[in-house]
């Protein structure tokens, strides 16, 4: 294939720009302001477990709550109806006594139900701390959320400004090339190779390989216009005053 040298020159710009291009489009999926979203999307669902857990100890802790005051309700109303008969003065010495033996243990369980209130209470408030501790971890992590997220999506469209520049400037440079030059250099791109480098003091460009005498001899017999490519990674290697190539006759 024969293309002009300058052609061939572009090449190298073209290759320039795709590799500042898998570069741009490598960072959109390294994203540390996108790391942070994940992380802090993470934290948020433990501290909103944690708020289901409080919640749900709180109500539990609440129906225990209700059970005790209601049976001390009951036991309360129940002794005084007691104390009401004993009063009326109107009982047999057996019933009496054993009303008074019945009034005698409503009164010790009233008095535990007393105290088991109060311990509920007490529990009720460090269990009510914990849960406002909960929910003030949940909006701080939303807020973290709110501004992860935009971090994110700034840097997302910022880097995406560049892939889009990057491209326009490509497009404008691969419009210069030949096709024919072109579609050698985009089907090595596709194979996932370099598709060209500047052949310098006796080095290939794009595997950064050294030619030996036969080849290098080879490559500087070849016309100006010839497009060469390396027998290593089979990029076309663009040959410049900078490629070190012996003069053809010389015997180096």
């Amino acid at each position: 294939m024969k293309a002009a040298p300058a052609q061939q020159r572009r090449l190298l710009d073209l290759a320039d720009l795709d590799a500042e291009l898998a570069r741009s489009r490598h960072q959109l999926t390294q994203l540390p302001e996108a790391a942070r979203v994940a992380e802090v999307t993470e934290q948020l669902a433990v501290a909103e477990e944690d708020v289901a857990r409080a919640e749900a100890a709180v109500a539990e802790l609440q129906r225990t709550y209700d059970a005790t005051d209601e049976e001390l309700t009951g036991i309360t109303e129940h002794a005084k109806r007691d104390q009401t008969q004993l009063d009326s003065g109107l009982l047999s010495h057996k019933a009496l006594a054993e009303l008074q033996h019945e009034l005698s243990g409503l009164e010790l369980r009233r008095d535990v139900l007393e105290s088991d209130l109060l311990e509920i209470m007490e529990r009720q408030e460090a269990l009510g701390m914990e849960f406002e501790r909960a929910q003030g971890t949940v909006l701080h992590h939303r807020e973290l959320l709110a501004e992860a997220v935009t971090a994110r999506d700034h840097a997302t469209a910022t880097t995406e400004n560049i892939v889009t520049e990057f491209l326009s400037r490509r497009a404008a440079i691969a419009d210069e090339v030949a096709d024919d030059l072109l579609a050698v250099y985009d089907r090595l791109r596709e194979q996932g190779r370099v598709g060209a480098g500047l052949l310098r003091q006796r080095r290939c460009g794009a595997c950064r390989m050294e030619l030996d005498p036969r080849t290098l001899s080879a490559v500087a017999a070849a016309a100006e216009d010839e497009v060469v490519r390396c027998e290593e990674c089979t990029a076309i290697m663009v040959r410049t005053e900078q490629s070190g190539l012996p003069t053809p006759g010389s015997g180096q």
